[in-house]
């Protein structure tokens, strides 16, 4: 099984690993020249501070995520499930994991970033800025430039394991996964009615995404993998591939 999360705009600084290798990354045979060419982009993109800022949608006060992508190749690098910060990670909680629960992680979790792909667990990668509807100068939307390499490379995955796919809808854009495991969180009220959850969405996906990595079973469809949300007390009901996880609003 492969839970595939988003990334977050927020990342955690610092880091004890070596410069961005991108070749230790992940389906480098696949995703590799993208990457390099997003990467030299976002460098080159960080000496004209105004372009870079109406291209990553920051303000002049957010200038110091411009810094770090021009740092890109020369500031330290963490696991990526480390790096990531914010309401889904801060569920996820991967500090705490146990040594076992961490090793069980490094093969089930990986991460669509809009700047590397595909990425595992335990890759490698510094701090950097770029969303899934950033558009870089001169280039094509995010989209059209990795569908063409990770459309592939996620129907390969999906043909062998099972995907949950826990992505939001831009970093979803990025590359299709047949048969995926797909979920939605619905705020049931008193008087039966629903709605989607916005606010929270995050945090019980990233509480999913905890009971997936933890578990012992191995799921291969999406019963199991209600059966897994449902031991630890959740609501959850399956139309075919998708699970809508029930929360009282």
């Amino acid at each position: 099984m492969l839970v595939l999360l988003p990334p977050s705009e927020t990342k955690r600084a610092g880091g004890d690993g070596p410069p961005l290798d991108l070749a230790a990354l992940s389906h480098d045979a696949d995703l590799g020249a993208v990457r390099k060419e997003l990467a030299d982009e976002l460098v080159a993109l960080a000496a004209d501070r105004p372009a870079a800022r109406a291209a990553l949608g920051v303000s002049a006060r957010q200038d110091a995520e411009i810094d770090r992508n021009a740092a890109l190749f020369t500031s330290p690098t963490m696991p990526a499930l480390d790096r990531y910060t914010g309401v889904l990670y801060d569920a996820l909680d991967a500090g705490s994991f146990t040594r076992a629960v961490r090793d069980r992680a490094r093969s089930r979790l990986a991460v669509q970033s809009a700047l590397f792909g595909v990425v595992g667990a335990d890759d490698p990668i510094p701090a950097y800025r770029l969303s899934a509807g950033s558009k870089l100068p001169g280039s094509g939307t995010l989209a059209s430039r990795w569908r063409p390499v990770a459309d592939p490379l996620l129907a390969r995955i999906a043909a062998g394991e099972l995907v949950v796919d826990l992505r939001s809808g831009g970093y979803a854009a990025l590359g299709a996964v047949p048969g995926a495991v797909t979920v939605n969180v619905l705020a049931e009220r008193p008087d039966g009615s629903r709605s989607v959850v916005s606010h929270h969405n995050k945090s019980h996906k990233g509480g999913l995404a905890r009971l997936l990595a933890a578990s012992r079973a191995e799921p291969a469809d999406a019963t199991a993998v209600a059966r897994i949300a449902r031991r630890a007390g959740h609501t959850v009901e399956r139309d075919g591939d998708h699970l809508d996880l029930v929360i009282p609003a």
